[in-house]
């Protein structure tokens, strides 16, 4: 803890902590979102490109392995590269440093850009060295043939040394060079750190008068409703609940609002803001003045330890409300905690925060109490929007409604864009022109306007307490245009092929990179799309503002050159190091010369235009990702051997239907995904990909030689027919690494082979299952029957975690190894028919978080039931069976942690229980979503609406928040005995 003269009270502290039985949170690792610890060592940060510092972070650590043993080098270019690493890591300090200023004048500026660039070019250079030594063809022909190869990879081994001796003698020149300038100029000399503060952004929020607020009463009336109502056995306990949202969403306004509405009802009350870098002292300071004047004035040279137990002492038997406002770590509340004493008073602590696990933390353990602050509705931005510049909605002018939406689109619900863009919009002519003009700059008005000013210092509050590591995976969403959906994995696969993420120790890469992407979705930095079963977010999407900020500042530091956006002016550099091509915005990019591009290391396109760079000058290439569905031709790929630098490479290009052979000299690709492609076998030269941790086809054939690719984690979607080798099926099985298996089973039950098939598909997937399976999925098009897993393959309880099967392929029964497998979290399972047993056959499963089963029909003869003790950690279920008899029941205690339920009910046979209509949905209390399927076949129209009437009785006595919907199918199998047959549209009822 960095608290002043509190630092030597550690001990003491923790003393206090530990009595209170607060949570301590452990030391060693940042936390995300999920919990989860990754390293942040000093060694481990150095080791990754930083948009700020260019490439040398990554470059010192290519230097150190050029030191060592595995490459034979020239005398005296090793004492070359001893120096190129001692002048790096001197220059790396030298930017670090200059990071903190908060406006380094234009020399320094100059400095820096010189230093990031230069960097970039001794890796690029560094790359094709290391490459060139470590290249020689594995597979010499024996005899003369073979001993002339290795003669001429000999002589052609010291032509390459004696190049990469001159290339480093080059760059040692241009190093000496740059330091040289640097301490003629006296750079370093003329840097001073300078202060970031400023008024506080905040102090508006304070002030806002109840009658100019939107939106804000529904926000308030749940908050109070949170701090002042709950179990009665809890009531009388302190209870702190937790606001959490990105900058600019309205987080004090809204506690403010709380305070002063809950005004009357405690006698001692205050408010206090903590800041990134908090004076705790001060804090302390302000509550007691607030709760306690007297005592504050008279006691002005107490230090922290002595504020806390006069504080405490005084609220120890007082009801209190507090609000502590803009907490950033958890650290800062662990002390001001300290301050408020646990009594039976009903006494109430309100935080605000930016980060959920700072809000979840701040309430811990009562983690439900954690509030989201969400952006604001079309309604109501449109009110705020119109009230600032008009008075009211209807006084906005006809031809200014269009353009209005357009700009409220991108404020995107954000209390503060709305009002600061409104704030400018009211100094301008009413003209569509002049509004259109402000839409297509409210990027770079960032940077320009005076009025835009406030909103950016909040949203650079959220960007300046990012660690250097996440600053870097945040600017590189500036690549993708305006509400993109950016795919969770795919992402982090392009991050560790660029070197954001640390590659060396014993952590796994892509775990890492998952922590990064869940931290900044913890920061609130991003919005999380399609949450998962695991509460996984599957993708995000970066805010329009957000946008805008990591777009100017992408820019300025040359770390994205994007073509396409209107929004912002691409500064003319002298080499691109990552390109962004949008031809959905505009078709008419010029692209810049070859000789720009040359040294791109990411190239990312979307849509189409009849010129796209060529990649035949592209050497340095790391990252090619090519998103134009139709249109571009498969001879784009022609000299795609070399890019020997490629380690990820995405089409989704549906005009591609071949890869050239010459794939297999991509020595470094380490992602490779065809999935959106039409191509229709893979080129036999894959195999030599010795890197590749990620294949990602559309039901191409398993290729003969798949046993070499030992580094594979991920192999989907690869199809075995009647011609697929049984070499190439045990060779499967020799994949150690293995982790996700995509199958699609192509032999049907009469074909002669499906014994032999068969048992070197189970041979193979159990050694996998002993190895780092955790994933399989198995999928056709066809109907076949999978009874070869059903007794033969035992997949280890301890490993396999998903398990998924296609609607067309079926079970005639739960195989036996499900019940044993006590880390499965999700089972899609097709089983035929469902019986009385199945379910009760799942229900015990410890660890299941994800079910779907589907059938064609139930054998039951009775209703289903789903005990009391059953599945009781299940957070999302899905039944399909159109013959489900007389459908579920779930008894009280059943699925307590359901939260997305969707289940079809028989009318016709549900009705046949003579009234009998209680589902047990009503004890399902966590539950958020709820689908009901109304199969209408043979009933009549008074016992659908019957049923549908039943089902909403029950969902009603859920929570407020459930998300109900009603689906009816067949209805022109409805008969209506009363009256002509139903021509009712009966659609989905929300």
């Amino acid at each position: 803890m960095a608290m002043g003269r509190f630092d030597g009270q550690d001990r003491a502290f923790l003393d206090m902590a530990l009595r209170l039985d607060w949570p301590v949170l452990r030391v060693g690792g940042s936390r995300n979102c999920r919990g989860t610890t990754y390293p942040q060592t000093e060694r481990g940060m150095e080791a990754v490109i930083c948009a700020s510092h260019g490439a040398i972070g990554s470059l010192l650590r290519k230097l150190s392995a050029l030191l060592s043993d595995e490459y034979n080098l020239l005398t005296g270019v090793k004492s070359n590269i001893m120096f190129l690493k001692a002048e790096l890591e001197s220059i790396d300090a030298f930017l670090k440093k200059m990071y903190e200023v908060e406006d380094p004048d234009e020399q320094s500026m100059f400095w820096m850009k010189e230093f990031r660039e230069l960097s970039y070019d001794i890796e690029d250079i560094i790359d094709t060295s290391m490459f060139s030594l470590g290249y020689e063809s594995n597979r010499r022909p024996r005899g003369f043939k073979g001993f002339a190869g290795k003669c001429m990879d000999f002589l052609t081994n010291v032509k390459t040394r004696h190049q990469i001796a001159k290339k480093i003698q080059c760059l040692k020149c241009c190093v000496i060079e740059a330091s040289n300038r640097r301490a003629r100029y006296k750079v370093d000399g003329s840097v001073s750190k300078l202060s970031r503060t400023s008024i506080d952004p905040r102090l508006p929020s304070f002030y806002a008068e109840t009658t100019r607020l939107v939106g804000i009463d529904g926000p308030r009336d749940k908050l109070i409703k949170m701090l002042m109502e709950g179990d009665d056995t809890l009531m009388h306990q302190l209870k702190v609940v937790s606001i959490v949202g990105f900058g600019g969403l309205g987080k004090t306004t809204l506690a403010n609002e709380v305070f002063q509405k809950l005004e009357g009802q405690f006698k001692y009350q205050a408010f206090v803001s903590v800041s990134q870098k908090p004076e705790i002292k001060k804090i302390l300071r302000n509550i007691l003045s607030q709760i306690c004047w007297r005592e504050c004035i008279s006691n002005e040279a107490w230090d922290e330890w002595q504020l806390i137990n006069k504080i405490r002492q005084f609220l120890k038997d007082k009801r209190y409300l507090i609000v502590i406002d803009d907490i950033w770590s958890t650290s800062a509340w662990r002390t001001i905690r300290c301050a408020f004493p646990e009594n039976s008073c009903s006494s109430r602590i309100l935080t605000t925060t930016r980060i959920i696990t700072v809000a979840k933390y701040c309430c811990s353990p009562q983690h439900n109490n954690v509030y989201e602050i969400k952006p604001l509705g079309e309604i109501h931005s449109k009110s705020l929007f119109f009230k600032r510049i008009f008075g009211s909605e209807d006084k906005c002018p006809l031809h200014l409604k269009e353009v209005s939406n357009a700009i409220l689109r991108k404020c995107g619900g954000l209390p503060l864009a709305i009002i600061t863009v409104a704030s400018l919009l009211a100094n301008k002519t009413r003209t569509k022109e002049e509004w259109e003009s402000i839409q297509n700059s409210i990027g770079s008005a960032l940077e320009k306007d005076a009025d835009m000013e406030e909103m950016k210092k909040i949203l650079f509050l959220s960007y300046d307490d990012l660690p250097y590591h996440l600053k870097t995976c945040l600017l590189y969403l500036s690549i993708f245009p305006e509400d993109y959906e950016i795919k969770r994995d795919p992402l982090i696969r392009r991050w560790i092929a660029e070197g954001f993420i640390p590659t060396e120790g014993v952590h796994d890469v892509e775990e890492i990179g998952e922590c990064y992407f869940n931290d900044l979705i913890n920061r609130s930095m991003v919005i999380p799309v399609k949450i998962q079963y695991d509460g996984r977010a599957d993708a995000c999407r970066v805010h329009d503002m957000i946008l805008d900020l990591i777009i100017s500042m992408s820019i300025k530091e040359n770390f994205v050159t994007l073509y396409g956006d209107q929004n912002h002016k691409t500064m003319q550099q002298h080499k691109v190091r990552r390109l962004s091509l949008n031809y959905h915005a505009r078709e008419d990019i010029m692209v810049p010369s070859n000789k720009i591009i040359s040294h791109v290391r990411s190239l990312t396109i979307f849509g189409y235009a009849e010129y796209v760079p060529s990649l035949s000058n592209m050497q340095f290439l790391r990252v090619l990702d090519v998103e134009n569905k139709m249109v571009l031709e498969h001879n784009y790929l022609k000299h795609i051997q070399r890019l020997s630098q490629l380690k990820y490479l995405r089409l989704n290009v549906r005009r591609i239907t071949a890869l050239p052979e010459q794939l297999g000299e991509l020595h470094s690709l380490q992602t490779l995904d065809l999935r959106w492609t039409r191509i229709k076998k893979l080129p036999a030269s894959i195999v030599q990909l010795k890197r590749l941790a990620c294949l990602l086809v559309n039901n191409l054939e398993l290729p003969e030689g798949i046993g070499s690719m030992k580094a594979l984690r991920e192999l989907s979607e690869i199809e075995i027919n009647r011609n697929t080798s049984l070499y190439a099926l045990q060779e499967l099985g020799h994949l150690n690494n293995l982790r996700i298996l995509g199958l699609n089973w192509c032999i049907s039950d009469t074909d002669c082979d499906l014994q032999t098939s068969a048992d070197n598909l189970v041979m193979s997937l159990c050694k996998l299952g002993r190895l780092n399976l955790r994933s399989i999925q198995i999928q056709s098009y066809h109907y076949f029957s999978l009874d070869f897993l059903l007794d033969s393959w035992f997949p280890p309880p301890y490993l396999l975690k998903k398990f998924e099967m296609s609607i067309n392929y079926y079970f005639p029964r739960i195989p036996k190894w499900i019940n044993s497998l006590d880390y499965l979290s999700y089972l899609d399972i097709y089983v035929n028919p469902m019986y009385e047993g199945t379910l009760q056959i799942l229900a015990n499963l410890p660890s299941l978080l994800f079910l779907w089963i589907s059938s064609r029909e139930s054998t039951c003869k009775r209703r289903l039931s789903v005990s009391s003790n059953g599945f009781q950690c299940l957070k999302e279920f899905y039944l399909t069976c159109w013959k489900s008899g007389t459908g579920l029941m779930f008894e009280s205690g059943a699925m307590p942690k359901l939260e997305k339920l969707r289940v079809p009910f028989n009318a016709c046979d549900v009705c046949s229980l003579h009234g009998v209509m209680d589902f047990g949905i009503q004890y399902l209390s966590s539950l958020k979503h709820l689908h009901v399927e109304i199969v209408c076949h043979g009933a009549k129209l008074q016992e659908v609406q019957a049923l549908e009437d039943a089902v909403k009785r029950a969902a009603g006595l859920l929570s407020d928040d459930l998300a109900f919907e009603v689906s009816r199918w067949d209805e022109k199998e409805i008969i209506d005995m009363d009256h002509e047959p139903a021509e009712d549209n009966f659609g989905t009822i929300n």
